[in-house]
């Protein structure tokens, strides 16, 4: 049997969808697409993913069954250099919650806080 990764899906769950998906799609520069959930209980939005790739894919969610918020889980969105997205966060809505730092040998991280009060980090090797 071969390894899996830890992770291989991920919902981030908020109030506003649009405004999530507005948010999101200016920070990451990505349009993210519906996908419908088979229950129908929750809308969701996708992010960009190939489920075949190395990586996790995942959606933002909005659902009577969890709510968004601070603490917890902190999901790293993988980019180029955190410092390009860092710039794009305030003027979509976001905070920036650390500013981008080194994390030695893994690259450099920027820690954030969505417009949903989600907390969520970019990482980057340079």
């Amino acid at each position: 049997m071969s390894k899996m990764n830890a992770v291989g899906w991920f919902d981030i769950y908020v109030d506003e969808l649009d405004r999530a998906v507005a948010f999101y799609e200016t920070v990451l520069g990505q349009k993210l697409e519906e996908i419908v959930d088979p229950t129908g209980e929750t809308q969701m939005m996708s992010f960009p993913a190939d489920m075949n790739v190395y990586g996790a894919g995942g959606a933002l969610v909005k659902s009577k069954h969890a709510n968004p918020g601070m603490g917890g889980t902190v999901l790293y969105f993988s980019v180029e250099d955190c410092a390009v997205e860092e710039t794009r966060v305030a003027a979509a809505g976001g905070k920036v919650m650390r500013p981008k730092f080194s994390i030695g040998k893994f690259g450099w991280v920027t820690l954030c806080q969505d417009t949903e009060g989600n907390m969520f980090g970019l990482s980057s090797m340079k």
